[in-house]
């Protein structure tokens, strides 16, 4: 089974309400460049996303090329949850919907130490809507493998 760990594309600024920052321009471009790399290669059937909106608006690519791929909002991978949780909620969601290839979208912190988590390995940060794929049979500590990384060049966008 496939689990892929994407951040969103670039959003405006910090506000007070970091829920609500949207995508700008070129984090549209970003996401629909990764969605474009990542479906010419896997079949993804479950849509995982953040409540926070600019994780929402880096999937919406996704949507558009899946409409009828299941999504699930998850709470617990906004920007500060804790990943051992994230991931524990991640791994009942293949039974639960018949899934073998899984997108996540959503936030540094959380996205680098879930991907740390699941090869047992330091945290690595994450570029604005990098993609990161692995491999494993269930979605367990330190028993996936990374298979493929699709990071938007500078250029995509500007």
């Amino acid at each position: 089974m496939q689990l892929i760990l994407i951040r969103h594309g670039e959003a405006e600024p910090y506000q007070a309400d970091d829920a609500g920052r949207n995508l700008t321009a070129r984090g549209i471009s970003q996401a629909q460049w990764t969605t474009q790399q990542i479906l010419a290669q896997y079949s993804p059937d479950l849509l995982v996303v953040s409540p926070y909106r600019r994780a929402q608006q880096t999937l919406l690519s996704f949507q558009d090329q899946l409409p009828t791929v299941p999504v699930k909002i998850l709470d617990s991978i906004t920007p500060d949850s804790d990943p051992r949780l994230a991931l524990d909620q991640l791994s009942m969601l293949p039974s639960q919907y018949a899934a073998q290839c899984i997108v996540v979208v959503c936030h540094m912190n959380v996205i680098a130490y879930m991907a740390g988590l699941l090869l047992d390995e330091d945290p690595e940060g994450f570029d604005l809507a990098e993609a990161r794929v692995f491999e494993q049979s269930l979605i367990l500590l330190g028993f996936s493998v990374e298979r493929a990384r699709f990071v938007p060049s500078a250029d995509v966008g500007r």
